[in-house]
Formats: C-alpha cells, structure tokens, sequence
C-alpha cells in the first residue's frame, strides 16, 4: 500500500475517513506530537452580553460581584466560591483567569457589534457607524492559527449554535479577511460529516446499521495496522483515533430522537432553537467535534459561537424552577427591551449570572472532554492546548468594552501559566489585540523565525503579548 503521512481510507460507499498524523509515513521537523504528545492548539468559546459583574445600574441599583474570583493570585475553591468561574472548580489547576483585558473603542455605533466583530479580529469596522450592518476589518485569529498551521492550508472549525439570522446576521465572529465573514457550520452533524469527509447519505447509512465509519474501512484499516511503516506508537495513535471516532458516533447516533433524525436534512430544532437548554446541548456536541478535531490532527484552531451578536434569541433556563426566562439580551439589558426604554424585568442580574453559571458548565463539559483524551506520553490532551471561554463585553447592561472575560484552561505544552487569577498589565489601555497575540503564540503561531506573534489585529492598537501570562 502506498501511504501518505496525511493518509485518507477509502471505504464502502465512497466513505473517506482522514487519518491523524503518522510519524512513519514521512520524514518532517520534530514537534510536540513526535514524542507521543500533541501539537498546541486554541478552542474559543464565545458568549455574548457581558457578564454578571459588580457595578451599579439605574435599573437595579449595586449589584454585587458574581463572576470573578475574590482575589488574584493563586486560585482555590474558597477564591471561585459563588462566583461563575466556581463551576469550574475541578479544573482550578489548570485555569489562567485575565482581568483587565480592554478593548478599543472601534466606532462601530453598536457595543454589541464592536464586541462581537472586534472579539477574535481586534480590528474596527469596514465602515464606521453602521452598527448592525457592520463588518470587521481583518483577518480573526481563529483562521491565522488555522491558515498558518493547519495542514494542508486546511480552514480552521467555526460552528455556531442557536437560531439563524438575528442581530449582526447570527455566525459573526470569525473572518477570513476585512469584511469577507465566515460561514459558520450549524448542524453537529453537518460538522461531523465535515472533519470526517462523509456526505448526508453515508452518515444516515451508519445510522441505519449503527455502523461505525471505521467499520466501512475495516479492510483498508486492517491494512494499513499490518504496515511496516508504522511504529508502534503510530498503531497506537491510530487506535486512540479510531476509539475517539466511536465515542464521538455514540453520542451523535444513540441518543437520537425523530427531532434529530431530522437534522440529516437541515430541520432540526435542536441546533436552531431559542431554547437554551437545546442551544447549550447542541454546544456540546460541536464540542464532541471540536475535541475529535484536535485530537486528530484536522485542525489547530476552532471556533464555538453561541447565539447572535447580540444572543437575543435565545431563553437560558432559570436555574430555581427550570422555566424558560426573558431572552439573554432583555436580560443583559435588565429590561423588557433591546434598549434602555422598557420595564424592569426583576432580579435580572441574578438571572444574567445563572446565564452565566450555564455557560461555566458548558465550558466545563469541554474541559472534561479535553481532559478524558490521554496521549501517547501519559498526558492528557487538555495540556497541549489553550481553550478559550471568552465574552463580547464586560457587563450588562452597560456593555463595557474594558475587564473583557477571558477564562484560559490549559497551559499549550508549557507555554501558559496555570492555576492563578492575574491581571493583565497595561492599566486601562486597550490590551485585547495583545491577549490575541499570547494565545496565538500559545497555539504555535510564530514570525520571523521562532519570534512569537506580536501584530495581530489594527496596526494602531499596542504591540507585543501579555508576557505576564507565560510561564
């Protein structure tokens, strides 16, 4: 059999299914995974509106602290207790948590849009002023990770959970170039089929004989396992990437409903749904995908946006009876309106940090995904990378663009520091531009040479990484 390192297996029906890397194949530049480990990697996971944050409003009055840890420093369950990032107390180890990270005023005429548009580009608008009409000006940082080190110039994963359409067109984070957005994948499955190079039809041929792709490339497999090409450490690879594809088929075709079934056709409510409890679970299985993807070598870099550029569609759960609330953005507003003019809706910021505490949990769920995949080397695969729970703005309804909420889990193979709440240098000057760079660098981007990357975003903003976040 002749065999490219980058090996793809051709199976009953046409089905292709991509191999992870193989250091047997083909002779190249030593990197992490060489040594039985993985290559650096960033998930971003974006939530919009602000968080749940200390301030005082005209329409509630002070309202306390109940997203940030108590102190900076090292973080422990009695720093992160009855704040949001409390949910993510299993993982305290490995959290970097950034206060102080700002924003520029880009005159997007919108706080939603500059947050949204300027979140993974830090860059302004295309043309100034128009607000929901608006475009960023550049490149995000989530396809520079994927343009420079995916193989094969392969584009980096951007999905998207929560209704079509809305505030700033829905998907409206990630950018290829100045105004050129992103099509997002919706449907899990679509983005399933996607990294896995199966189409509609053969992945309903799965369901229907609760195969596994590997099943359709049982000979090939069979095979390529047999070749004396491969070390041991690569049969060993390909059977952690075999076992990961099975998981992943479990959770996508055991727990199917008619609803679901009918997503193989588009019409699925789950993933286009205003119901958070959906929204949030269809966020989970992007992130099955997302997981999957690094694990195997598809991509570097993926991007998770839930809801709109506003998330005004959108009704999270109310944690004390499980009713469905006001839309997310009413909430972050702390009214019955898209603006400043409605009625008060009552105790709205506790209802902004139970929004809160669910997207915790959803990052959480991704953690502990990260974390189940061991390495050839005994690690697990959320020490390789960097994933990102990031907002648009600091706070509702105000919709600051200063304190940015940036929770960092793991440390990217040792480049990141891990288990401390820092503030980031800089005062209040705009420093976002900068965060972008750290987690690009992170990620294995690099310039002139092994330089890390250090000019990201508009060439006005500041230079340089937060060097306050590396270890």
């Amino acid at each position: 059999m002749k065999i490219r390192r980058r090996h793809i297996l051709k199976g009953a029906g046409g089905v292709a299914l991509a191999l992870p890397f193989l250091e047997g194949l083909r002779p190249r530049k030593a990197t992490a995974a060489d040594d039985g480990g993985a290559d650096p990697f960033a998930i971003f996971f974006r939530q919009a509106n602000g968080a749940a944050a200390a301030q005082n409003t005209q329409e509630i009055g002070m309202e306390p602290e109940r997203f940030w840890p108590t102190q900076h420093g090292a973080l422990t369950p009695e720093t992160v207790q009855g704040r949001a990032v409390g949910e993510l107390v299993d993982y305290l180890d490995r959290l970097l948590i950034v206060s102080n990270v700002n924003m520029f005023e880009f005159n997007y005429a919108d706080g939603h849009a500059r947050g949204a548009m300027q979140g993974l580009t830090a860059r302004g608008p295309v043309v100034e002023g128009l607000g929901g009409d608006s475009e960023a000006n550049g490149e995000s940082i989530d396809h520079r990770i994927g343009r420079e080190l995916n193989p094969e110039g392969r584009d980096s994963l951007f999905m998207y959970a929560g209704k079509s359409g809305g505030w700033l067109g829905g998907p409206c984070i990630s950018y290829r170039d100045a105004g050129q957005r992103r099509a997002a994948l919706h449907n899990p499955i679509n983005a399933y089929q996607t990294i896995m190079g199966i189409d509609s039809d053969q992945f309903a041929h799965l369901i229907a004989r609760q195969n596994s792709i590997n099943d359709l490339v049982r000979d090939q497999l069979t095979s390529l396992m047999g070749s004396s090409q491969l070390s041991s450490a690569d049969k060993q690879r390909l059977q952690l990437h075999f076992d990961s594809i099975r998981d992943l088929e479990n959770t996508l075709m055991c727990n199917l409903t008619a609803d679901q079934e009918a997503a193989l056709e588009g019409a699925s409510a789950g993933y286009d749904s205003d119901d958070g409890e959906l929204v949030l679970a269809a966020a989970r299985a992007h992130m099955d995908i997302a997981v999957l993807a690094v694990a195997c070598g598809y991509t570097r870099s993926v991007a998770i946006q839930i809801g709109s550029g506003n998330d005004g569609s959108t009704r999270y759960r109310n944690l004390e009876d499980n009713s469905l609330m006001e839309n997310y953005h009413w909430i972050s507003h702390r009214r019955l309106s898209h603006d400043s003019q409605g009625d008060v809706i009552p105790n709205s910021d506790l209802l902004h940090h139970y929004v809160d505490i669910q997207f915790a949990r959803t990052f959480n769920y991704l953690l502990q995904r990260l974390e189940q995949v061991e390495l050839l080397n005994g690690t697990r695969l959320i020490d390789a990378g960097v994933a990102v729970w990031y907002n648009d703005n600091g706070n509702g309804p105000a919709h600051s663009r200063m304190n940015i909420p940036y929770v960092l889990a793991g440390g990217a193979n040792g480049f990141l520091k891990q288990g401390e709440y820092i503030q980031a240098s800089g005062d209040n000057e705009p420093n976002h531009a900068k965060m972008l760079n750290t987690i690009a660098s992170a990620a294995g981007v690099r310039k002139d040479g092994d330089a890390y990357l250090d000019d990201f975003g508009d060439p006005m903003l500041p230079k340089g990484v937060l060097s306050e976040l590396l270890t």
